[in-house]
């Protein structure tokens, strides 16, 4: 994910897709539910656009600016900005994750948006398409401010509705756009007291004058862009609703400031300035972003979205586009998707339940996974439901069974040695075409490929993905119908053309499922020994969708596979179970979980030891006392370091060093301490940015190259240390606290006495568990907000 340092830009006689995907929302995390409905599926597309050989970039950021991120920074203490960089950093390292693939990911909150921004409200405001009008507003006599529509919450006044927690903008129950004054009940979001009416003037988008133009370019691009219906019917419950002006403005300091002597206090409203997010985007990306945002004629502008924005980017974005009078890059197709429900309800980030974007990583269920299952429960028509049985059905069945064990099948034989199968070397296979049986399977999928062409260009996404797999499951039974292992020794060369074709639908299959499970394809192409420089493009012009008509032609004669290894790991009912149990409730109610188990684990393990310490006690009353028992007694314990949490504000590579990194770090004295750690082989320099960490403090400063090195940050590494892992407190854990070890007490050492050799006969009982959790012992590592755990190395050596 990322910048290539080549902008890529229209190309005369190519398509030129634009495709961005719905701003995430920076004031939280995203859950399952928003990733699949924009950055996920616009990825797929776009990868799949590359694969065809087309012309496209991809655009997205995050949506910093309005009243969600005002009220996130009240409740969080800090400022707007604040806010905005946090949860930008959240939103970047999990798509990253995810594997998606911008071509920029940037932010709203920049001069190119408000630059942007102005300049069209300039045009609109010399086209005469603005209006201004007095407006009543809630006015919060404690906050002393008129209240936003977000700042705003009460009863929703929908008939049939009655929901309590609607906001002034919006209800999330019913899904009814809202004015503050319409709420119920309306209380100030920040101090919960009745805010009262005020008058207060603002600037409107006079859509109901701009009606004419719109239809006109809804009714030409819904059929030339065939629309989803579901993206037609929101547009259209809009019009027939009779459109009406629109305040584009806010009594707000968070936002682009709006260019008028007038309203020189206010802000422009977030889904005003929301979608020129796009352009603006763009913008940071290339210079020359007009020539993608003002070249009608020659780029397609692709959307991708939930059910929830539809109507402003049908009808609000367009109209403000067309007001300006320019020769914009109007949205040719929008793809929408309804929501992903959470086993028994609804997704929400602002109440914290289901599964979020970093919920995903912690499962160690791989991003390809999770991807699959997101994809093919995209809810294109309808609302889906995620659960953790049909992730493991899916997961069991298909990826393991279907797809993993095909591919496994047909390298694990080619990879036996001679006499058993082809020693890692693809077989000749002449007159394959003369074969009945490898004949019928490639006509089959030479139409499967044509097929998932089809449903792809019409971004039918989970079609496209279903169709791909039933080329697996062509495979299988192409494989038991042969009974190659027969043919091995029966009719060696009927074999041959068997596992050529075979090893040639391996290839295919990795190239048709990049677009949606790039890692997956990553690692056939491994385990093919083939570079991705090789993947087909499927491009018209170089006839690679005829050549899967031939799929023993692919993989050429004597070319040697690497080493097959299983793709997919079984998701067993236990871990389900556990799954189902750690993300019940809300996110609030999971920490108050982790907090009572990790105060039970504390109070037997205190117990335990205050037991054991009995027993000493009675054997040395009976004489019992031997020399080893002495010199047990005598051994340091972990009570004797000092262990904090620390938060690392700044990582460098070390000037005079290689393998080094120089990072300072927060371990709650008012000052960093400079540590120099050998990780650079083993953690990316951005990985190690912004990173909550345990930090022995009581080591005796040493200098490590030029540098002087006040502290070490804990680390786990595997048996043959080519992996090493950072022991990582819980998110919540706060900065400087001392790490304890229930059963353990005594204050820490000041230094170490090096002589005395504490910390080594220490560390040699430090190691991450079967659980991954950080231990002294059996004893865990425990912060106040529980665990510090380890990312994937079992038993593995802490130091």
């Amino acid at each position: 994910m990322g910048d290539s340092t080549e902008k890529l830009l229209p190309i005369a006689g190519r398509r030129n897709i634009l495709i961005t995907s719905a701003l995430p929302y920076v004031n939280n995390v995203p859950h399952l539910g928003n990733i699949i409905g924009c950055v996920l599926s616009a990825d797929v597309f776009a990868r799949y656009c590359r694969i065809r050989g087309y012309n496209i970039i991809y655009m997205c950021g995050t949506d910093e600016y309005g009243t969600a991120t005002e009220t996130k920074a009240l409740e969080e203490n800090c400022s707007p900005k604040e806010i905005c960089d946090k949860y930008h950093a959240i939103h970047r390292d999990i798509y990253k994750w995810f594997d998606i693939s911008f071509d920029h990911f940037g932010r709203t909150s920049t001069t190119q948006q408000t630059e942007v921004c102005q300049a069209i409200f300039h045009q609109l405001m010399e086209n005469e398409w603005l209006s201004e009008n007095t407006m009543q507003q809630p006015y919060c006599d404690t906050c002393q401010k008129f209240l936003a529509d977000r700042l705003v919450e009460g009863t929703c006044p929908t008939p049939g509705c009655n929901y309590e927690s609607a906001r002034g903008d919006q209800c999330e129950k019913c899904g009814k756009l809202l004015n503050p004054t319409e709420l119920i009940d309306p209380m100030c979001k920040v101090c919960r007291n009745t805010p009262h009416i005020r008058d207060t003037d603002h600037l409107f988008l006079e859509l109901p004058l701009l009606r004419e133009k719109l239809e006109k370019y809804i009714s030409e691009m819904s059929v030339a862009g065939s629309w989803s219906q579901n993206a037609i019917q929101a547009t259209n419950a809009w019009l027939k609703e009779g459109l009406k002006p629109r305040c584009i403005t806010r009594d707000l300091k968070w936002g682009v400031p709006v260019p008028h002597e007038k309203y020189k206090e206010k802000v422009f409203y977030v889904w005003f300035d929301a979608p020129i997010g796009y352009i603006s985007i763009t913008a940071c990306y290339t210079p020359d972003w007009e020539k993608w945002w003002k070249n009608p004629d020659n780029v397609e502008l692709y959307q991708f979205m939930g059910k929830d924005n539809v109507p402003f980017h049908t009808v609000m974005f367009p109209s403000t586009l067309i007001g300006t009078g320019e020769k914009w890059t109007m949205m040719k197709t929008i793809s929408v998707t309804e929501y992903l429900n959470y086993e028994a309800g609804k997704f929400s980030k602002s109440k914290g339940i289901g599964v979020f974007g970093n919920d995903a990583k912690d499962t160690k269920i791989p991003p390809e996974v999770w991807r699959y299952y997101l994809l093919t429960n995209r809810p294109e028509v309808s609302d889906t439901l995620f659960t953790w049985a049909d992730l493991q059905a899916k997961l069991n069945s298909e990826l393991l069974s279907n797809l993993g064990n095909f591919i496994n099948r047909v390298l694990s034989f080619i990879a036996k040695p001679a006499g058993a199968g082809y020693d890692s070397i693809i077989p000749d296979a002449p007159n394959a075409e003369s074969h009945q049986l490898t004949k019928t399977l490639a006509e089959n999928v030479g139409k499967l490929v044509e097929q998932y062409i089809d449903a792809m260009e019409k971004v039918k996404l989970k079609q496209g993905l279903k169709t791909a797999m039933s080329i697996s499951s062509e495979g299988n039974a192409y494989l038991q119908e042969s009974q190659f292992w027969k043919l091995f020794k029966e009719d060696p060369a009927a074999c041959a053309v068997v596992m050529k074709t075979a090893a040639g639908l391996v290839y295919l299959l990795a190239c048709l499922l990049e677009p949606f499970m790039p890692s997956f394809t990553d690692e056939v192409f491994k385990q093919l020994n083939l570079s991705r420089g090789t993947h087909l493009s499927f491009s018209d012009e170089k006839g690679d969708v005829d050549k899967a008509k031939k799929p023993w032609e692919f993989l050429p004669v004597g070319h040697k596979i690497g080493r097959p290894e299983p793709l997919f790991k079984e998701l067993k009912d236990e871990e389900v179970e556990f799954f189902r149990q750690k993300f019940a409730g809300s996110q609030a109610d999971r920490k108050l979980k982790e907090e009572a188990d990790a105060k039970a684990i504390a109070e037997q393990l205190k117990k335990t030891k205050l037991a054991d310490g009995n027993n000493k006690k009675e054997k040395k009353k009976s004489g019992g006392s031997s020399s080893k028992s002495k010199a047990a007694e005598a051994e340091p314990t972990i009570s004797k370091l000092d262990i904090r949490v620390g938060l690392i504000t700044e990582a460098k590579k070390h000037p005079d060093a290689d393998s080094l990194y120089v990072e300072e770090i927060d371990v709650g004295e008012g000052s960093t301490r400079t540590v120099v750690s050998g990780l650079v082989k083993y953690i990316p320099l951005e990985e190690m940015q912004g990173r909550k960490v345990c930090v022995l403090c009581n080591l005796k400063p040493v200098a490590m190259r030029g540098i002087k090195s006040h502290a070490m940050v804990l680390a786990a590494s595997n048996e043959d240390h080519t992996k090493v892992e950072l022991v990582e407190p819980p998110s919540s854990a706060e900065i400087g606290e001392r790490v304890t070890f229930p059963g353990y007490s005594g204050e820490p050492d000041g230094l170490l006495n090096a002589k005395s050799k504490v910390w080594e006969k220490v560390q040699a009982e430090l190691h991450s568990d079967a659980q991954l959790v950080a231990s002294y012992k059996d004893v865990p590592f425990t912060t106040s907000a529980g665990v510090c755990k380890v990312a994937s190395i079992v038993n593995g050596e802490i130091r």
